[in-house]
């Protein structure tokens, strides 16, 4: 696991750490982005209590694999939340079309917390507060990061692409005899993917490199030189 490197990275950002190549494509289904309105309402990503809670008694699931379920569903919220906020601040439509599909992740995870018996770790919370304490610090330090330019917040687009597709690989490994979290992952990476070409070809097209924090250089190239992929549902 590579969490305390990126929380490294991303609280160096905040004394004015740059980073840097980049791009080609979105999806979180995940087609081409497209022209769209403002980002998607929040209900899928913070909902309800009342309707977000089951008892908490998961069967046949390991403690990793609880774990790996309910920090997976935080960080599909933390993309969505981080996204939404860029948008807000640089009216760029990449961050609007990603959140939209970041969206439909976190509501993924959300379902398969409660189809497991888990509780939905977000349940209630507002826009950028989170049970999982490295989480609240990589958003925090992720926003402002965002805050300096365009080509910094199209640079915090593609550290949280290339740290969540690092973080499903893991959890993958981790997974013993449950394909429908498995398949879960999979579609979750395959939009990962499809969201790290959109904001490096985005941020090519403004000038900008980016070095990847997380995964290597050669795995970087190999997702952001390859085409779009069609995503599971």
């Amino acid at each position: 696991m590579r969490r305390d490197l990126f929380l490294r990275c991303a609280g160096a950002a905040l004394g004015g750490l740059v980073i840097g190549p980049v791009l080609s494509g979105c999806g979180g289904g995940d087609e081409e982005l497209a022209d769209a309105a403002m980002p998607v309402d929040r209900t899928a990503v913070t909902a309800d209590p009342a309707v977000s809670s089951a008892p908490a008694v998961p069967e046949g699931l390991s403690a990793e694999e609880i774990a790996g379920l309910l920090f997976m569903r935080e960080e599909e919220k933390l993309a969505y939340d981080v996204y939404v906020a860029l948008f807000s601040r640089w009216s760029h439509n990449v961050f609007n079309q990603i959140a939209q599909s970041e969206a439909q992740h976190a509501e993924t995870m959300r379902q398969l917390v409660l189809a497991h018996g888990l509780l939905d770790p977000a349940a209630g919370n507002p826009p950028g507060v989170f049970v999982n304490t490295d989480l609240q610090a990589m958003y925090d330090a992720l926003v402002a990061r965002g805050q300096a330019s365009l080509i910094d917040a199209l640079k915090v687009g593609c550290l949280i692409e290339e740290k969540d597709i690092q973080d499903i690989h893991d959890k993958i490994e981790e997974v013993d005899d449950e394909p429908d979290v498995v398949q879960a992952y999979e579609n979750l990476l395959c939009g990962s993917r499809n969201h790290l070409r959109a904001f490096n070809r985005t941020l090519v097209n403004q000038g900008g490199v980016y070095v990847p924090e997380v995964i290597t250089q050669a795995e970087w190239d190999a997702i952001a030189n390859s085409p779009n992929e069609t995503c599971g549902g």
